[in-house]
């Protein structure tokens, strides 16, 4: 939305096809220019595919943003596992989505991006990638791995102008706590709130403009402060009366 009010043409790619033809519907709503391309980012084909849209549809292709992403829920999966729950079905797919779906659209967007002599690439990574969360291994991989690929993009396109950064969220609310939840993590957020997905915008949109044309291979941290500090596991996702029991042998 934010991208479509300072004028963009945002392709709306998404595994997600009615949720992709909502957000493009409340982009026209506004004027704004707005297309759907049913997207899985894990599969190289549909990526080409929302590659070769793009250009047909508006002729080049200025931005990516990396966005998409299983967090604390995928049926019938669960992203956060106990390691010792962990399996390679679990650890795939969340490296397949998380991890491989932003290398392969990174991948067929540059290839675009270096013929033009610009672009940006925006990646989004979390606190994960540097901390850990308890019970979400392939998770905090997955956005280890982001950071890493930012810094090796960067510097393989930096010769094209091709300029490749991370947003690095907090504690971000996008699937609408109820307020006890909301307040219980907001107390350790040095700002004394969760984010908001508006939060993120702008920072993206920096990151994409003009403004931003001497910043490459940066984490940019959207977190409240979150990150800065030594604080408890009070607003921990997966606590540790979710840990297995094990036995100990006599």
């Amino acid at each position: 939305m934010r991208f479509a009010r300072e004028g963009a043409h945002v392709i709306v790619a998404d595994v997600n096809g009615a949720g992709a033809d909502s957000v493009a519907g409340a982009i026209t709503a506004e004027s704004g220019s707005a297309r759907v391309c049913k997207t899985d980012v894990a599969v190289e084909q549909q990526v080409q595919e929302m590659v070769a849209f793009t250009m047909a549809e508006f002729g080049r292709l200025d931005i990516l943003v990396n966005n998409a992403g299983i967090t604390n829920a995928y049926q019938p999966l669960k992203v956060e596992r106990h390691i010792l729950d962990g399996d390679l079905n679990w650890w795939n797919t969340v490296i397949g989505i998380n991890l491989t779906g932003s290398f392969l659209c990174s991948l067929h967007a540059c290839r675009v991006m270096v013929h033009q002599r610009s672009g940006a690439i925006i990646n989004l990574s979390s606190g994960g990638a540097s901390k850990a969360h308890r019970g979400m291994v392939a998770y905090d991989a997955a956005k280890g791995g982001i950071e890493a690929m930012t810094r090796a993009f960067a510097l393989d396109l930096a010769p094209y102008g091709v300029r490749v950064n991370t947003l690095v969220p907090g504690s971000i609310d996008t699937s609408g706590l109820d307020l006890a939840q909301r307040m219980l993590r907001g107390q350790n957020i040095p700002l004394g709130r969760v984010g908001e997905s508006d939060d993120l915008a702008g920072p993206a949109m920096f990151l994409a403009s003009e403004d931003a044309r001497y910043v490459t291979g940066h984490c940019l941290f959207v977190d409240g402060g979150m990150l800065i500090q030594q604080r408890s596991a009070t607003v921990d996702i997966f606590p540790l009366s979710s840990f297995p029991m094990i036995e100990t042998q006599q």
